[in-house]
């Protein structure tokens, strides 16, 4: 099987030579443990294991009350420990009681650890503060569009200075991504959606992500006695994307309390389902309100579970890809105007399918007032407007 580089895949690798524990989370079926086996195929020592988790086997190796022993169940595997060793573990969720002997063989063996894990939500209170300092924690989503082409045997050079996209889109380049771009905006970024090219198959294998996602996250992470009404939340928030979350219009609506929404929309977060984006202020002005947006993980997967106008999907899309250049906010006046991004606190972006001299003067207007210097609209279709970059460019 041919493994395509990631965004990530640099940062593994230079991870190798490093002491520290590796944690890589994410949501199921982003390609974690494909990552993590080429990041193991590329260490050139033969001193090295992957044990799946889930396979009750590998999990007897750690079950010992003295860790010490845990060496010598290494060592049945063919592995030595008196060199260094490196241990990889798949989906360590599964077996929460592991991070104590991990962090001991850390402390008292030389084994370098990469460890997987489907949920910050539960790796966040897996790894104490003992372990501060000892680990990284990086995250994998799914593709963007840049990755994406990767996968599609399509790459482009990426620029990263926005200044730079804005002044190098040109109408042949974009006519040449334009169904790319669309089929993204249909099917989404996860790996095997992408890889496959019948439609009817990546759409069963959607609907596989999101019941896979109910049948061993949801069930096997949180307590929640009634799912049923966690999932009614997903079919509200996937009708309200790029909007403000009113928690007790929600709450009134799917008839349950408060606390409950709010318990549902962090565990939704905290797995990767949905991002919550804050609003920005440089100060509290009174202007401002609290109350955050949100987004999907994933186009096509907001696609599968509701039948989102267009512009909805395209907004999310252009959330999914302008989160690796940093943090992002959005801005709203009280009953106003609004600016869909903020980046870094310093760049604005506002996401637009078609766009015009019109809406450019109504976004610099709006930056103006928030001294944002730098302030870009992001379209799908192409517009010769000098602060316009293709979102297809991010």
């Amino acid at each position: 099987m041919k493994i395509y580089p990631r965004r990530l895949t640099p940062a593994l690798q230079k991870e190798i030579k490093k002491t520290r524990i590796v944690v890589l989370t994410g949501m199921r079926q982003v390609g974690k443990t494909t990552l993590m086996r080429d990041t193991f195929n590329k260490i050139q020592s033969t001193n090295k294991i992957f044990l799946d988790l889930t396979n009750p086997l590998n999990q007897k190796i750690f079950e010992e009350k003295n860790y010490d022993n845990i060496i010598a169940n290494l060592e049945s595997l063919g592995v030595q420990t008196r060199k260094r060793l490196f241990v990889f573990l798949d989906e360590v969720q599964v077996m929460p009681e592991i991070v104590k002997s991990i962090k001991y063989l850390h402390d008292h063996y030389d084994i370098k650890f990469f460890l997987t894990g489907s949920s910050s939500f539960y790796l966040k209170n897996l790894f104490p503060e003992s372990l501060s300092g000892r680990k990284v924690i990086y995250e994998l989503f799914p593709l963007d569009f840049q990755e994406y082409l990767v996968f599609k045997d399509k790459p482009k050079n990426q620029v990263t200075r926005f200044s730079n996209i804005a002044k190098g889109k040109n109408t042949i380049v974009y006519e040449m991504y334009k169904a790319h771009y669309q089929n993204y905006l249909m099917y989404g970024g996860f790996p095997a959606v992408v890889l496959e090219r019948d439609v009817t198959r990546k759409r069963q294998i959607l609907e596989d992500i999101f019941k896979s996602y109910f049948e061993k996250d949801v069930k096997t992470l949180s307590d929640f006695k009634n799912i049923s009404k966690l999932r009614d939340l997903i079919l509200v928030l996937a009708n309200r994307v790029g909007s403000k979350i009113d928690v007790s219009k929600i709450a009134s609506e799917i008839g349950t309390a408060r606390e409950t929404i709010y318990s549902y929309l962090s565990f939704l977060e905290n797995t990767y389902f949905i991002s919550l984006l804050s609003p920005f202020s440089k100060s509290i002005n009174g202007e401002v309100r609290g109350a955050k947006k949100v987004y999907f993980c994933d186009c096509g997967l907001l696609n599968y579970i509701a039948n989102v106008p267009e512009g909805i999907l395209f907004e999310n899309s252009v959330f999914l890809n302008l989160r690796k250049y940093g943090s992002l906010n959005y801005y709203a006046r009280y009953k106003g105007a609004e600016l869909d991004f903020i980046l870094n606190k310093q760049i604005g972006f506002e996401a637009k399918i078609k766009a015009g001299n019109f809406d450019m003067n109504k976004l610099t207007r709006m930056c103006s007032g928030l001294d944002l210097r730098e302030y870009y609209l992001v379209v799908k279709v192409f517009a010769d407007i000098s602060k316009a970059i293709l979102a297809q460019d991010l």
